[in-house]
């Protein structure tokens, strides 16, 4: 299986982009994966926020294929801690799953067309995160679910 993240816009920090690259390298021991970022839409301080939210998901559908599994990270998804979210990566990898597309929107969500290609919605918390933040939760969380399933010390049971 291949888990590839998409966000839109890129991480304008070093530190968390040290970071990304660290659990990102850690990763790689477990599965192909892969971040595309899709830039940000020139002038969307000028867009209403739907018109917005209608371009950055014609250039999140550009990137996906009809065997993608897609989740999309989402406030309104539901909640999974790590050991739950490690089965789930498990029971795709069972079901022969070519690729797992995990997508980051952004400042206002997703359109209603990527909605509608979605498989789920997910929630890292109740809490809100930049969404540059995000991309690191996720990354790192992916990291531990595999670490959980190779039944490696990284995570505490």
């Amino acid at each position: 299986m291949e888990i590839k993240l998409i966000a839109i816009g890129k991480t304008d920090r070093t530190e968390l982009e040290q970071l990304i690259k660290s659990y990102q390298n850690r990763l790689m021991h477990y599965v192909r994966f892969s971040i595309e970022i899709i830039p940000d839409i020139k002038n969307s301080k000028n867009l209403p926020e739907k018109k917005q939210k209608e371009k950055e998901g014609e250039q999140i559908l550009k990137k996906l294929s009809n065997s993608d599994l897609v989740i999309l990270l989402d406030e309104n998804g539901s909640e999974m801690n790590s050991i739950k979210f490690s089965n789930f990566l498990q029971k795709q990898m069972n079901s022969g799953l070519k690729r797992l597309v995990l997508v980051i929107g952004g400042p206002y969500g997703f359109s209603q067309e990527v909605y509608n290609k979605s498989f789920t919605k997910l929630a890292l918390s109740k809490m809100t995160f930049s969404h540059q933040m995000v991309r690191l939760f996720v990354i790192e969380q992916l990291y531990r679910g595999f670490s959980i399933l190779k039944n490696e010390p990284y995570h505490h049971r």
